[in-house]
């Protein structure tokens, strides 16, 4: 080695360690540092900032809640307000000697301790034993006592009787992933907060923020995803978008991200929609097969596939849904007309179903396959009719599988010609929607949004109806396609409606219609009933009185 390059070698490992050193990972730096800085979990700060400002303290504070929710940063953060040098404060300065030390993990006064690694009852007596002597320099001597579930029961009964009757000095602050396991007799000690998993929306709001001020190129729908696979933990969002960063070399990208994480693409899942819609196996096992390649991360696929399946539903029931991205309102409306409601709740099911066994098939490829075969082999039968008994059959799933085609040689035959339409039950001029609504076959909500619209007019082939503002969560696309194919099959020809949300009196509906002559036979009912020679008799010598809400028309 020439002389000094010893020396330089020195300077050169020293520099890269202080560079290693200096970097601080996101999930340190953005820890809050105060009330409000922390994000989400309104309900606990409210709480905690009146008790403070009225200094209506309590001795012992319990935070439950999943991982990175924030529970111990609140714990350091009122460990804070109690000791900061200008008084208990819900806004501590953060400048003092006592606010620098506690967020540095100096402080002598706050003792934290981890109880998975503190179980034995030796442990916390030994902890104990200096709870009489007041604080070395706070104003308050503070126990933080993580993962305080892991305690042995001789180490809670230890600690019982210092929350029953603490000195004034001391103040306890307790973190639990599993409240569950706290005996009641702790648990009866303490202020109780539970702390929520935070929203993807809010997380992703929050990475938003952090890759802005940090100048991080980051890409929206990427720090969406990590915002999902952070599952309600700001912690674990950003050790992922640290982890993205690395990963992706500075800008973060969703294509990165996918790969980083496994995640399958949102149009691969669209082109199994597709497959399904189609009812095209080969196009779902070239789906498959693409996927194979690119993701092979099957639990997650069948994760994705009933997560669409989810919105698409709420989207056919409500008319709307918040995606967070997932997928955009087009294709939700696209396939919520594409698919039955039916349809959607099956093969929902044999996905969820499908993911949990994955694990027992062979290899998870063909577990994948089969469960999404499964989706096309099986399918809800229709509604059978009425049995003798006047019940409904039950529905049964039957099988939706094309019978495999004959090998033999078949002479072709003339082209036959199309069904034509069922025969109408009625003309469009003499249409009565008090009567025809009952006899359109309908099911479900589009039945109820049959029966809520009032007839406004009829202009050549448009009906025009009004709905009542309170069903309006009935109005969908999909739903007013549906009622009008079953106009025009009733009728024979085309027809086109129109439903407009009435915030005025409108024409009287099928169902007020329906209610008006119920409540009129129970009106004819009680006035037979008072009538009656026998009841009159009754009233006159017992007394007797007739209980109107219990009457019913004859026949119902």
């Amino acid at each position: 080695m020439t002389p000094g390059a010893g020396a330089r070698l020195a300077r050169t490992f020293l520099g890269f360690y202080a560079l290693s050193m200096s970097y601080l990972a996101l999930a340190r730096k953005w820890r809050p540092k105060t009330f409000d800085d922390t994000v989400g979990q309104e309900h606990v700060l409210q709480a905690l900032v009146n008790a403070l400002d009225t200094e209506r303290l309590h001795h012992a504070y319990l935070f439950t809640g999943t991982r990175g929710v924030g529970k111990t940063t609140i714990a350091r953060i009122l460990a804070k307000s109690l000791n900061c040098e200008t008084g208990v404060t819900s806004k501590p300065c953060g400048v003092c000697s006592a606010c620098v030390e506690i967020d540095e993990g100096r402080f002598v006064d706050l003792i934290e301790v981890d109880a998975a690694s503190k179980t034995k009852v030796d442990d916390t007596r030994e902890l104990l034993d200096n709870v009489q002597y007041a604080p070395t320099r706070g104003r308050y001597k503070v126990y933080l006592i993580d993962e305080v579930h892991m305690l042995s029961t001789s180490s809670f009964n230890a600690l019982l009787k210092t929350l029953e009757e603490p000195p004034p000095h001391v103040k306890f602050l307790l973190a639990t992933t599993d409240p569950q396991k706290l005996p009641v007799t702790v648990l009866s000690r303490c202020l109780q907060f539970n702390l929520q998993r935070l929203t993807r929306s809010l997380i992703a709001d929050r990475l938003v923020f952090i890759a802005r001020e940090e100048d991080i190129e980051a890409d929206a729908d990427a720090l969406g995803v990590l915002a999902r696979a952070a599952d309600g933990s700001l912690r674990d969002a950003l050790s992922l978008l640290d982890q993205s960063i690395a990963y992706c070399g500075g800008a973060v990208t969703l294509e990165g991200v996918n790969a980083m994480l496994g995640t399958i693409d949102r149009d691969y899942v669209v082109r199994l929609l597709d497959a399904l819609a189609a009812a095209d196996p080969a196009a779902l096992m070239d789906a498959v097969d693409t996927i194979d390649r690119q993701f092979p991360d099957y639990a997650r696929l069948l994760d994705d596939l009933a997560r669409v399946l989810q919105k698409i539903a709420v989207f056919q029931a409500v008319g709307g849904v918040e995606t967070e991205g997932d997928v955009s309102d087009e294709v939700l409306d696209r396939f919520a007309g594409l698919l039955s409601s039916a349809d959607i709740q099956l093969y929902y099911q044999t996905a969820i179903t499908g993911r949990r066994d994955l694990d027992l098939a062979p290899d998870p490829r063909s577990g994948a396959e089969m469960c999404l075969l499964r989706m096309l082999v099986f399918r809800p039968a229709d509604a059978q009719a009425p049995d003798s008994a006047g019940g409904s059959a039950p529905v049964s799933v039957v099988s939706n599988a094309p019978a495999p085609a004959k090998k033999t040689a078949i002479k072709a035959e003339p082209a036959t010609p199309a069904p034509s339409r069922p025969a109408a039950k009625t003309s469009l001029e003499a249409l009565d929607w008090h009567s025809a609504h009952t006899q359109l076959g309908l099911q479900g909500l589009v039945r109820m949004l049959a029966t809520n619209c009032a007839f406004e007019r009829r202009d050549g082939n448009t009906l025009y109806f009004s709905l009542d503002k309170r069903s309006e969560s009935f109005l969908t696309r999909q739903r007013q396609g549906q009622l009008a194919k079953a106009l025009s099959d009733y009728v024979g020809e085309p027809v086109r409606i129109e439903i407009t949300v009435a915030d005025t009196d409108t024409p009287a509906t099928p169902q007020q219609e329906a209610s008006r002559m119920a409540d009129e036979r129970i009106e004819q009912a009680r006035q037979s009933l008072e009538s009656d020679p026998n009841v009159q008799a009754l009233k006159s010598v017992f007394g007797a009185e007739i209980n109107t809400e219990t009457i019913k028309p004859h026949g119902d």
